[in-house]
């Protein structure tokens, strides 16, 4: 298993860099009173594709040599890997398969067929999902761009935090939401070695806590089909992300599906973004948990803002 190193975020920020948007940091007095914290939130559901994800696709797509890039890539995703690496590979001009629960949100869907990828759906669980993925790279030998437990995909998240602190300076604290802990992997990376004083914290949904528990247990526990309106942090921790969660993350938070639909209502509202309900779960965490996070500096990622807008969870 590779471990990234620094290094290589910082080749990957100078790879992607014409593909990718340097996210704005905005801030909220709204929430800093509510929380009692100075929060900056990474605004990545402005990056292209609405998601934090397109940088490490955009960094797995355009490392690939000639010969592997004919070949196309594919991967297995509920939405957003999967536009974001169709995003990229159009920009490459190769060819993207991405194979998606049934009940992915058709947002999402149309975002990977418009982007010029191709749709295989799978049914609605990790298990399904593998099984079907292994069947479309057997018959195209496409180049496989994990979702999180890639090496490469690690790096490209790893340059929304160093975005981050070169924007804003040092933190206190870092949150990101955390499913499969492609994010969350990044900034240990990049904050463990540029910001070593600050801490990182996950959040999750409780009805898809397994990363939660592998954090209090010692070990990954994977659910093979949880439900929660967080459709983005659905997936289990794998060996990458493991390493660097278990190794450099402070805490992981939960909250209910009414806490995150709460904190996305309340940033719609108040920031005037539009964000996805995966981003909302750090939110959440940090108004269940104020007394954290009070006094302290905190970078808070948004994630995404890839929501189905006919269907938004508090309608």
């Amino acid at each position: 298993m590779y471990i990234p190193t620094y290094e290589d975020v910082v080749v990957a920020h100078e790879r992607i860099r014409p593909y990718i948007h340097r996210t704005p940091v905005l801030t909220s007095s709204y929430f800093n009173d509510r929380t009692g914290a100075e929060l900056y939130f990474k605004c990545e559901n402005f990056q292209k594709a609405g998601a934090f994800k397109a940088r490490g696709a955009s960094n797995a797509v355009f490392g690939l040599s000639e010969e592997q890039a004919a070949k196309g890539v594919a991967t297995h995703s509920s939405g957003n890997h999967g536009l974001s690496l169709s995003y990229a590979a159009g920009r490459r001009g190769i060819k993207a398969t991405v194979v998606m629960p049934r009940t992915a949100p058709e947002a999402k869907k149309e975002a990977v067929r418009g982007y010029g990828g191709t749709v295989v759906e799978c049914e609605p669980s990790t298990s399904s999902r593998e099984a079907v993925f292994a069947e479309v790279v057997a018959e195209s030998g496409a180049d496989f761009v994990h979702p999180y437990n890639d090496p490469r995909v690690i790096q490209g998240q790893a340059t929304c935090s160093k975005e981050l602190i070169e924007d804003v300076g040092e933190l206190d604290a870092v949150i990101a939401p955390i499913g499969g802990g492609g994010m969350v992997s990044g900034s240990c990376l990049t904050l463990s070695n540029i910001a070593p004083n600050t801490r990182i914290y996950a959040a999750e949904p409780k009805n898809a806590d397994d990363a939660y528990r592998s954090f209090k247990a010692g070990h990954i526990i994977a659910d093979d089909a949880p439900q929660t309106v967080a459709d983005g942090l659905k997936v289990p921790l794998k060996d990458l992300t493991w390493h660097f969660v278990s190794n450099h993350v402070t805490d992981i938070f939960t909250t209910t599906e009414e806490e995150i639909v709460e904190a996305m209502y309340l940033c719609w509202q108040r920031m005037k973004i539009v964000m996805e309900p995966s981003s909302a779960v750090a939110i959440a965490a940090i108004l269940k948990n104020p007394e954290v996070f009070a006094g302290k500096k905190v970078g808070v990622i948004l994630t995404g803002g890839n929501v189905d807008l006919k269907k938004l969870p508090w309608a």
